[in-house]
């Protein structure tokens, strides 16, 4: 009963995030402001750069499509295309739940990706990398829980994997190891168009990861890249990523240590402490000033989730492939009621996970709101220096150069006021040049 409802309880937060993050358009939030305006101006995908080009094209089409049948309504494109960014990832994960629905101990490590990776790196909507790791997830998930027949599921990890060769540059280190587990799973398939499909598939995933070297060999020296390289350790700015990290690190070093310890109420504890401080972590600025949650962090963490994915899902391919009865560690792992209670202490740190979420889309809509008033209150250009954007609680959706895109997406009539910063963009420089300008989006507008 618990391995259900933690099943169902997951799989309805991702998809509630969908609707609410498509109801609020966080998708707007950074880079995402941008994104919409320029391809709303081009007409064509902004595909950031081709090596990340097949996320674009998933998560973009259907607001190209509406746009080429006419809708010039901003606020419900920027619906849309907030409704995508998140509902590709939420497909992807309730995919791979659903593949170990039937395994305790998968199940518990995929709701923990939820928990650990997608959760606390999710307000970056925009970032390609929801999309590429969901994708990981599921593949993993596929692989490790084979099917009959094996062609289909050989045809679902060759889509994925067709995705995945221009998705994002964490490939580099996923890319191999899902090529690996894809590999083998083919062991014991007879069927040969399976054996074809599945080969092909961990070609992809093989073909993904050269892409993401090539791309950061090419990019290696570019100013974005030089501080992108610098900042993978700085993931403890993300309270919402550290604090459930404290749990899975907490309950995975104790049951290295002391495997019979899982069979204690020791998990639940340790998860239901943390969740209680997840979940005041709101509310922890009261306290301590500088222990705020801060959307732009969840940029900042996304190296170091890609990196705990891959532990995660590294370990779940250990646990199905070593020979049985195997190490102490995973003779306990197979006990039914330990895997319940896995189950139980990972979806406790997803519902906690969903608190601090709730709590900054509420920001986030007053944010966009009071930014709205400013645009159609003014007319012109209006200096950024002259509005509270370091005042609390403006600051935490802060991103100068996308002022401008935003102003004109938000506007509902000609003529409207332009936030613009006061800023040469050398200090602050958007990776894309096109980004950053004033796009010209006649005949759409923000009713």
């Amino acid at each position: 009963m618990l391995v259900s409802v933690a099943y169902r309880g997951t799989v309805l937060l991702l998809w509630a995030q969908v609707a609410l993050g498509a109801w609020v358009c966080r998708g707007l939030f950074w880079d995402g402001a941008s994104f919409l305006a320029n391809m709303l101006e081009t007409g064509t995908y902004h595909d950031f750069y081709p090596p990340r080009a097949h996320v674009a094209w998933l998560t973009e089409t259907p607001v190209l499509l509406l746009a080429r049948a006419g809708v010039r309504d901003v606020h419900v494109l920027a619906m849309v295309f907030s409704a995508m960014l998140f509902a590709v990832p939420a497909a992807l994960y309730h995919l791979a739940l659903s593949r170990v629905r039937g395994h305790g101990v998968l199940l518990a490590a995929i709701i923990a990706v939820v928990a650990v990776v997608h959760l606390p790196t999710c307000f970056f909507t925009v970032g390609e990398h929801l999309t590429t790791y969901a994708l990981v997830t599921a593949t993993f998930a596929i692989a490790l829980t084979r099917r009959e027949p094996a062609w289909r599921d050989g045809a679902l990890m060759l889509a994925l994997g067709l995705v995945g060769i221009a998705s994002y540059e964490a490939m580099i280190y996923l890319g191999p190891a899902t090529a690996a587990v894809v590999l083998w799973s083919m062991r014991g398939q007879p069927e040969p168009l399976g054996r074809m499909l599945t080969a092909v598939a961990a070609l992809a995933f093989a073909g993904a990861a050269l892409v993401a070297l090539d791309t950061v060999a090419q990019y290696w020296q570019h100013d974005h890249f030089v501080r992108v390289r610098a900042a993978p350790f700085d993931f403890w700015q993300n309270l919402q990523f550290v604090i459930p990290l404290f749990a899975v690190a907490a309950i995975g070093l104790a049951a290295l240590a002391f495997p019979s310890w899982l069979a204690g109420g020791g998990p639940l504890i340790v998860a239901a402490v943390t969740a209680a401080v997840l979940v005041v972590s709101p509310w922890l600025r009261e306290v301590r000033p500088d222990a705020f949650l801060f959307p732009p962090s969840h940029y900042v963490a996304r190296t170091a989730a890609g990196g705990l994915l891959l532990a995660l899902l590294l370990a779940c391919w250990l646990y199905v492939a070593w020979p049985k009865p195997g190490p102490a560690l995973f003779a306990t792992l197979r006990q039914p009621a330990v895997a319940r209670r896995l189950v139980t202490a990972m979806f406790l740190l997803v519902l906690a996970g969903a608190v601090p979420d709730l709590w900054l889309t509420r920001m986030w809509t007053g944010y966009l709101g009071w930014f709205r008033g400013v645009v159609v209150s003014r007319s012109g250009v209006v200096p950024a220096d002259t509005l509270p954007f370091k005042q609390w609680p403006y600051r935490l959706f802060v991103q100068e150069w996308t002022y401008p895109a935003l102003s004109v997406l938000l506007r509902n009539a000609p003529g409207q006021g332009v936030v613009v910063a006061a800023n040469d963009y050398v200090n602050s420089m958007p990776f894309d040049p096109l980004c950053g300008t004033v796009p010209r989006l006649d005949g759409y507008r923000w009713p």
